[in-house]
């Protein structure tokens, strides 16, 4: 025996479920980023920053981006500017999760980049390259992205 009522009563809790389960799918595929995506902000700004900078010479961060400084560089260059800058803004943004995967282990391959950067330019008078040691940018930057790798690194790991 059906009322009206217990139909609608019915329905109603079947449309909260779907409501429900709506909000835990998207739930499932972001993160809350809480304090950490200010200290990431902070990182990004401080490698934009480093950018700006001297890296290599008399090379500011984003002419090693163009290639003036050497491949090691460079590399660090592309990659810090790839996953610290670009990644992160996308990542601040979306608050996807796979992404912030992207950006911790990008951020840390991008950190051993910039160790052989710093590395190359302390060596660099043996192989006639550019450079007498690594800049106050340079630093500056390798720092910035090992901040930044370690954000995304708790962060994605934070997810349960």
């Amino acid at each position: 025996m059906s009322t009206p009522d217990s139909a609608d009563s019915v329905n109603s809790v079947d449309e909260l479920g779907a409501d429900v389960d709506q909000v835990v799918r998207r739930a499932s595929r972001t993160i809350d980023l809480g304090h950490r995506g200010l200290v990431v902000s902070i990182g990004v700004f401080v490698l934009i920053v480093g950018m700006l900078l001297p890296w290599a010479g008399e090379h500011v961060g984003w002419e090693v981006l163009g290639g003036q400084a050497g491949a090691i560089p460079q590399l660090f260059a592309v990659t810090s500017a790839g996953f610290g800058v670009l990644g992160s803004m996308l990542v601040l943004i979306t608050r996807r999760w796979w992404i912030t995967w992207g950006c911790a282990i990008g951020g840390w391959f991008a950190s051993v980049d910039g160790m052989l950067a710093i590395w190359s330019q302390q060596s660099s008078q043996a192989s006639g390259a550019v450079g007498g040691g690594p800049g106050f940018g340079l630093i500056l930057a390798v720092i910035a992205t090992v901040v930044i790798a370690f954000q995304w690194m708790r962060a994605a790991w934070s997810r349960s």
